[in-house]
């Protein structure tokens, strides 16, 4: 377990040391609008990222069952099935978010220059949306085969690559043009590219049993039926998550520049505790697909409560340091200008550093479920803790009044503002990791057939 959750740890310490150095750059060298346009941003990319999931999670599954049978060669031709999908969603995606960036903004209540600066940014991956898919998919398909050396090399290289390139053209380094907000999108841009590239080459050249094979990219159609009937509920999982999660910054953005720059602060913070959760929820999900393929199911049920014991415990530890620590740690994204933007952000940490059990029991045994290919239930708890609880509380504890749409009706808020909308959320994870337990003890995801 640690052999596998370890790289992938280090890799989202690198993704996010990156986070906090875009977030170091706005909050110190540019304003208020530049931290609302740079938290939505984020959202947006993770949607970008989700949507090639709905890929990534039916790949790594299959390449884990086949590796676990010691069936190489099907896990090969899964690899390829995969970019084939990948390479249709690329194109999809590119022209939808050509044409839909702008009214996408609006609609998630960024308003005026916040707004401007996040279409500006959008438009700098466009072009790139390719390379990503194939970083996404490509990393997918090697952790399913036990890989995770792979991921961190790549994006360690990817990581130090945007970094270098923002600093560089945010000020103006060297014979370098200072470009400020552009600079950052510039240097995320780079990455991306190298990222991409260097997958591709990977792949080409083959690794861990796993190759890009001219004469097996074409169409499957049984292999493809089969890879979207495992990642198409675990994909849709995933961008319900996210969906409700930019629904959820929608109305962060009702209440203003100040409160939207807040919650992108917290979410910065916060993600300290979220990125364990992550790694291990990728060791869970390779080694429940592996024993099950080997069809050891003890050891499959083990392995998901081990990695919720060892990964859960790091997020605790790391919550109690956000709860302890949360006066000292917001000041440090924001300049002195902008102290109220701390001081919102403070009360959001220590929120939030409560719900971290819940938040590691959701994650990491939503992991195990995923890497068995039980794709379907995590999707219906996503649906009933965010659309059922965190988006009606989120209004509820916000606003002063609700108007329900298309009628005359108002409901009576509580009116805490952006403190209330995190309550909510901090309700709905506790929901969802009781769901999420209750589906690992029933046992039935040991029999789901990939």
């Amino acid at each position: 377990m640690l052999r596998l959750a370890m790289p992938v740890l280090l890799e989202q310490l690198l993704a996010i040391m990156v986070w906090f150095s875009d977030r170091l750059l706005v909050g110190h060298y540019l304003d208020t609008p530049h931290q609302a346009a740079i938290t939505l941003m984020a959202y947006l990319l993770w949607l970008m990222y989700g949507l090639f999931s709905t890929v990534g999670i039916g790949a790594t599954a299959m390449v884990a069952r086949f590796v676990g049978a010691e069936d190489h060669q099907a896990a090969l031709k899964v690899t390829n099935q995969a970019f084939i999908i990948g390479a249709v969603m690329a194109a999809v995606i590119t022209v939808a978010g050509a044409l839909l960036i702008e009214p996408a903004v609006l609609f998630l209540q960024l308003e005026g220059e916040a707004a401007s600066l996040a279409v500006t940014y959008f438009r700098y991956m466009l072009p790139v949306i390719p390379l990503i898919m194939i970083e996404a998919v490509g990393i997918a398909c090697l952790r399913g085969a036990g890989d995770m050396m792979a991921g961190l090399v790549i994006m360690a290289i990817v990581n130090l690559v945007n970094v270098a390139v923002s600093w560089t053209l945010v000020f103006g380094l060297g014979p370098m043009p200072a470009l400020g907000w552009d600079g950052i999108a510039i240097g995320t841009m780079c990455g991306f590219i190298v990222g991409g590239v260097l997958v591709a080459w990977l792949m080409l050249r083959g690794r861990s049993g796993l190759r890009v094979r001219w004469r097996l990219l074409r169409p499957d159609a049984d292999l493809i039926r089969r890879l979207l009937r495992t990642g198409l509920p675990g994909g849709a999982d995933l961008l319900s998550i996210i969906g409700c999660q930019l629904w959820f910054v929608s109305v962060i953005n009702q209440l203003g520049n100040l409160s939207a720059a807040a919650h992108g602060v917290a979410i910065c913070v916060e993600s300290l505790a979220f990125l364990p959760g992550a790694a291990f929820q990728t060791a869970a999900a390779t080694m429940a697909g592996q024993y099950l393929g080997a069809n050891n199911h003890h050891k499959a049920g083990r392995s998901a409560w081990t990695a919720c014991l060892v990964g859960g415990g790091i997020m605790v530890c790391v919550g109690v340091v956000i709860f302890t620590g949360a006066d000292q740690l917001a000041p440090l994204f924001v300049r002195a200008e902008q102290a109220d933007v701390a001081r919102l952000a403070a009360p959001l940490l220590r929120t939030v550093s409560l719900a971290t059990p819940a938040l590691a029991l959701t994650m990491i045994l939503t992991g195990s479920l995923r890497g068995a290919g039980d794709t379907r239930w995590p999707l219906v708890f996503s649906l009933v803790g965010l659309l059922g609880i965190r988006i009606p509380w989120a209004y509820w504890l916000a606003f002063q009044s609700i108007q329900i749409p298309g009628t005359e009706w108002v409901i009576a808020g509580w009116g805490l503002g952006v403190v209330g909308a995190w309550y909510a959320m901090v309700v709905d994870l506790h929901v969802r990791a009781v769901l999420v337990v209750y589906r690992i003890t029933h046992g039935g995801w040991k029999r789901v057939k990939v």
